[in-house]
């Protein structure tokens, strides 16, 4: 995977002397270290995991993408002269505030890491688990970062239907579940994976119960042992385009999991809370930006899923190439919006 525009190792142009900060080295944040460092300015890479990639190396499985082919572009980055500072989490680590001190521009770029829960009964039992939690430790295991391999049931069931569910499906599998059940309170035909991703889970011996959702989990020891479900119908079509699902009274089962895993939706994780370093956010937790990237903070920008909510690799790595070239323009003029700048000012008041 190419992450660097418009040169190549050996080829960089004319050194400025203007230091950028990328605050997460997922697609987003690499494909804006790509553009800059082409653009002659040196970039320093932030990222909490232990190896650049973010969530095209940790967050989804070797068979959809070649992860060879991700640190080859990687290594390609470094051979230009971006320097990666790995295992280390700004807003634990490092405090913002300290890295827009000490670089001319900033750029958040620190995705969707936050899973959504399940606020019904039983929701404090061992062995349940956000999907996409499990699934990053799994891999941190499996490239050697972890020496204990994450605990899972013979029996998993998986609660959800996009991408994150399915992905979850097949590492339950690889993680050494003998069997995998996937619950989805829509049908196929409205999944956000789609309904080919559903029928090769059944080819794969996954047995899929659509039109259902859970309402309570059951336990014993202070262990996941079974999930109660109940069945929906399918409503009038909402604003999403999806109809609504509508619980049938009286359909309630309950299904045996000793390992069950949420796959429900992610959040924006920005390194700080609203309104800090004079910096909004949306009331969706995404970061408020300007239409050229900008947040409300001199210097300082955001792009990819921490701006827009959870999208693909393929939009996140646009929107990271997308706003480099608004970075490059404010460090050679230095302007930056009035009506942000006010914005800024209440924020810190």
């Amino acid at each position: 995977m190419r992450f660097l525009r418009g040169c190549k190792p050996g080829e960089i142009p004319n050194r400025t002397s203007k230091k950028v900060a990328v605050i997460g080295a997922g697609p987003a944040g690499l494909g804006a270290a790509g553009d800059l460092i082409c653009r002659g300015h040196e970039v320093y890479v932030y990222d909490q995991m232990p190896e650049a990639g973010g969530l095209i190396i940790f967050g989804i499985p070797d068979f959809r993408i070649p992860k060879q082919r991700v640190r080859d572009g990687i290594n390609e980055l470094e051979k230009t002269g971006v320097k990666f500072i790995l295992n280390t989490k700004v807003g634990r680590d490092i405090d913002l505030e300290e890295i827009i001190s000490m670089y001319d521009a900033v750029l958040i770029a620190t995705g969707t890491w936050k899973s959504k829960t399940l606020d019904i009964p039983g929701k404090n039992l061992k062995l349940i688990y956000p999907a996409f939690d499990f699934i990053i430790e799994h891999h941190l295991y499996k490239y050697g970062y972890r020496k204990n391999k994450p605990k899972i049931g013979k029996k998993s069931l998986v609660v959800g239907g996009g991408l994150t569910a399915i992905d979850m499906c097949y590492i339950a599998l690889e993680a050494g579940s003998e069997e995998v059940i996937l619950s989805y309170r829509r049908t196929r035909d409205y999944s956000p994976a789609g309904r080919n991703e559903f029928n090769q889970l059944e080819e794969k011996g996954i047995e899929i119960l659509e039109l259902t959702q859970p309402i309570e989990f059951i336990g014993k020891a202070g262990r996941v042992k079974g999930i109660k479900l109940i069945r929906n119908k399918l409503s009038v079509t909402t604003s999403s385009g999806r109809p609504k699902p509508i619980p049938i009274e009286g359909s309630e089962f309950i299904v045996e999991a000793d390992s069950v895993f949420l796959a429900i939706g992610e959040m924006p994780t920005p390194p700080f809370e609203n309104g800090r370093y004079g910096i909004k956010l949306n009331k969706d937790g995404t970061i408020y930006t300007d239409d050229f990237y900008r947040t409300t903070r001199m210097g300082v920008f955001a792009a990819g899923d921490v701006r827009t909510g959870p999208s693909l690799i393929g939009p996140a790595l646009a929107s990271g190439k997308k706003v480099a070239p608004y970075i490059h323009e404010y460090l050679e003029t230095g302007n930056w919006p009035k009506e942000l700048l006010t914005t800024y000012q209440k924020l810190i008041k």
